[in-house]
């Protein structure tokens, strides 16, 4: 059950809805010549991670999809254990240092240390280099883009940077001066509408072209704000669901095998913060389903309610990111 904002999340630079010559101009970028440090900047929602992603495919190939959550530990000069979380495959790391806060610095110099004098674990398809991306950038301490500054030319051999930032204001000029500036600029209001009927259209709906648009310019065209917004209007996901219902009952499974299948299956994909009411919400309808008769209602009645708790959720985000 994952959001359509990462389900429908285009893989390779060739698959990309918009800015394609920009998209062509970095596949070349790396088919020629040696790969340089890269800051890419732009809005909210204007596609930087994906366009890195994609980047990273083109130079390492599916194997940079084989993701892991790495927790680590990362003790400052004041003996302070900081843990860390990053997101890494065999050929790159992603971290937002500035989740540290003061003791960025630190936590900069030893991942981008660690991965630098790391070895890739296939040869085949083997670049020179890993590389480290770095997002909000622009959130930095200056100590800490100093440090930057210093270690990404101490380990130019054997790792590159990927910067990313919504702007290059706060982004010191020694470190802007090093990398390969891209500039990631908003969708257009026609461009999101393209890619919101593209995707309903792979999910089995109509999206009509007036709420399109209307979804398209309350998103202050910010393409995962507009995503999220247009799954959330979905309607007719409760009728599909009912039907599926009712087929696994005249299938003669039991309904408490439906309601804990069901239960298992939400928790593994909802975000964590709904884990517990999910959890709670399921108790109840599972009561109720042990005194009532008619099975379908109650598990009906669950899933309704979870689309209901789900899309305030959503909408919850979208206000949160608006203000």
């Amino acid at each position: 059950m994952s959001l359509w904002v990462d389900k429908y999340r285009p893989t390779a630079l060739s698959k990309l809805d918009f800015h394609r010559e920009q998209a062509g101009q970095l596949r070349n970028l790396v088919q020629h010549g040696d790969f340089p440090h890269m800051l890419v900047y732009g809005p909210s929602g204007s596609g930087k991670k994906t366009r890195v992603m994609c980047l990273l495919r083109e130079l390492y190939g599916a194997g940079i999809e084989k993701l892991r959550i790495e927790h680590q530990t990362i003790t400052t000069p004041s003996k302070k254990k900081l843990e860390i979380s990053t997101i890494a495959s065999n050929y790159h790391l992603e971290v937002n240092a500035s989740d540290a806060g003061n003791s960025d610095r630190v936590v900069i110099q030893e991942l981008i240390k660690t991965v630098a004098q790391s070895q890739q674990l296939e040869t085949s398809t083997q670049r020179d280099f890993k590389v480290v991306l770095l997002t909000e950038v622009d959130r930095l301490t200056k100590d800490a883009q100093h440090a930057l500054r210093r270690t990404m030319e101490k380990y130019m051999s054997t790792c590159r940077l990927i910067l990313c930032c919504n702007s290059t204001s706060k982004v010191i000029s020694p470190i802007r001066s090093r990398c390969l500036a891209v500039r990631i600029p908003a969708p257009s209001i026609e461009e999101i509408c393209h890619v919101l009927s593209g995707v309903c259209k792979k999910e089995g709906l109509i999206l009509p072209q007036e709420l399109a648009r209307n979804i398209a310019e309350k998103s202050d065209r910010n393409l995962r704000k507009a995503l999220l917004m247009c799954e959330a209007c979905r309607v007719q996901q409760l009728l599909e669901v009912r039907g599926r219902l009712y087929e696994l009952l005249t299938h003669c499974i039991p309904p408490e095998i439906i309601m804990k299948g069901l239960l298992l299956e939400l928790l593994n994909n909802c975000d964590g913060l709904l884990k517990g009411e999910v959890a709670q919400m399921a108790a109840y309808y599972e009561h109720r389903l042990q005194l009532g008769n008619k099975a379908i209602y109650h598990l009906e009645a669950f899933v309704a309610k979870f689309m209901a708790i789900y899309k305030q959720f959503m909408e919850d985000g979208l206000e949160a990111m608006m203000f």
